[in-house]
């Protein structure tokens, strides 16, 4: 091919090589000691953010735990909380019930029951002089015959449907007696509402709280049975009903405190708040019942317990029934002001132990003019049927006061009503001395304090 037909090459462009010129150029205006000090910043931001998430992820309870042990308050707190818990299971072991004392069912109590269905409702002309209509039902009893009972006059019955289920006992008549009722009606049953409730309950507990729901119920089962397993038993066999409610108070105080918030200065600091206002509670009571012959011995129930089981002071009953209605309240009111303190400590790592008495103080004093209203109205609700009667009976106030029957609820409320203005700056001193001398990193996360209640 000629020479002159060969045309030069073009030079073609070299983005890339541009490029690597350009980064060789700014390479080579860094410095390389500036360069080297800037990674070393990045690593040690980066070893600083991995240390922080591990402390985040470590478990709450158990730096709290060390936290508390480290400081003198911190062990003295913890030991009163040991000893107070020993003291406990000593006061369990040694009252719990043998044999409860008693003569079996009375007549006002009536004993057990069998379930039965109404399947005709009649008024009927009642047996007597005096003229007037008396409701009588027919009914199916469970797994027994069909028969007929009387329940009393019209305008003091209950009324019926066919389909209701009842409960109904034995009266000792012979069959086919002549006037003779071989059962009698007890009561309606209420069972399956009662049982729906709970379980609608238990629901709305574990769907709002979740764990802790489940732990508080849990707490709610442990305490009931310890009502049931060992308070009423221990007291009906002659042990003293103040003593007895006391220990049953503590060792429910423990397993409500225990499960829902674990072991923490917040439970710690609670537990003894809620100990001594029970106790100063026991004391008042027994003094202001003493004081105003309060000696039980009022209503249907002191008439039934005394043929069912005498030889129990009905004076000490009315105690033991004082120390359980303050407990729930206490409890409350206690661990609300040490989440108040361990909540302030979080935000405000600075506030000493004045600082978080004062501010958590604060927030107590609001909480307990609401709380003390509540107890009022709490045993308002409960004599409100009483309260009709005297009204309706033109009872004057002065009176009415004077009667047992509302002087028993109204000594409660106050005595109620002291214990707690005790508690609360007394468990928020105890709080605030012992949170104040642990870190905050130590202390367990809002809404985490029952991390370790096993």
């Amino acid at each position: 091919m000629p020479a002159a037909a060969v045309e030069p090459l073009q030079e073609m462009p070299d983005p890339d090589g541009d490029d690597l010129r350009r980064s060789s150029q700014a390479l080579d205006d860094v410095d390389l000691d500036d360069w080297a000090a800037a990674v070393d910043a990045g690593e040690r931001a980066r070893a600083e953010r991995r240390a922080a998430r591990s402390t985040t992820r470590r478990p709450p309870a158990r730096g709290a735990h060390a936290g508390l042990l480290r400081t003198t308050w911190g062990r003295v707190l913890v030991g009163a909380v040991a000893v107070l818990f020993a003291a406990t299971l000593v006061g369990l072991v040694a009252l719990w019930p043998g044999g409860a004392k008693g003569t079996g069912p009375s007549a006002a109590m009536g004993g057990a029951t069998t379930g039965a269905k109404v399947t005709g409702v009649l008024d009927v002309p009642c047996a007597g002089p005096t003229p007037q209509r008396c409701r009588r039902l027919r009914v199916q009893v469970d797994g027994g015959p069909a028969t007929a009972l009387t329940i009393g006059p019209v305008e003091l019955s209950p009324a019926f449907s066919r389909g209701d289920a009842i409960r109904v006992q034995k009266t000792g008549a012979a069959p086919g007696g002549r006037d003779a009722e071989p059962y009698a009606f007890a009561s309606v049953d209420r069972r399956g509402t009662l049982l729906w409730l709970t379980v609608l309950f238990a629901v709305i507990v574990v769907a709002l709280a979740r764990r802790r729901g489940l732990l508080a119920l849990i707490g709610f089962a442990g305490s009931l049975g310890l009502v049931v397993k060992f308070l009423v038993p221990a007291i009906l066999a002659g042990s003293p009903a103040l003593l007895v409610a006391l220990v049953g108070s503590m060792a429910v105080m423990f397993i409500t405190v225990g499960l829902t918030y674990g072991v923490t200065a917040q439970s710690a600091a609670a537990v003894i708040g809620i100990a001594a206002s029970l106790l100063l509670a026991a004391l008042l009571g027994t003094v202001a019942a003493a004081s105003a012959h309060l000696d039980g011995r009022s209503g249907e129930f002191s008439t039934a317990l005394a043929q069912t089981a005498g030889g129990i002071s009905l004076q000490g009953v009315v105690l033991a029934g004082l120390v359980l209605s303050a407990l729930g309240v206490l409890a409350d009111m206690a661990v609300t002001q040490a989440s108040a303190v361990m909540a302030l400590r979080r935000s405000a790592p600075r506030l000493g132990v004045r600082g978080l008495y004062r501010e958590a103080f604060a927030v107590g004093r609001d909480h307990l003019v609401a709380t003390t209203h509540t107890l009022v109205l709490a045993y308002v609700g409960a004599t409100l049927p009483l309260l009709l009667v005297l009204q309706a009976g033109r009872v004057g106030f002065v009176d009415a006061l004077n009667a047992q029957d509302i002087a028993e609820p109204v000594v409660a409320t106050l005595v109620g009503a002291i214990a707690l203005l005790v508690s609360v700056p007394l468990t928020t001193f105890l709080a605030a001395a012992v949170v104040a001398r642990i870190p905050p990193a130590a202390l367990p996360e809002a809404g985490h304090g029952h991390g370790h209640a096993h």
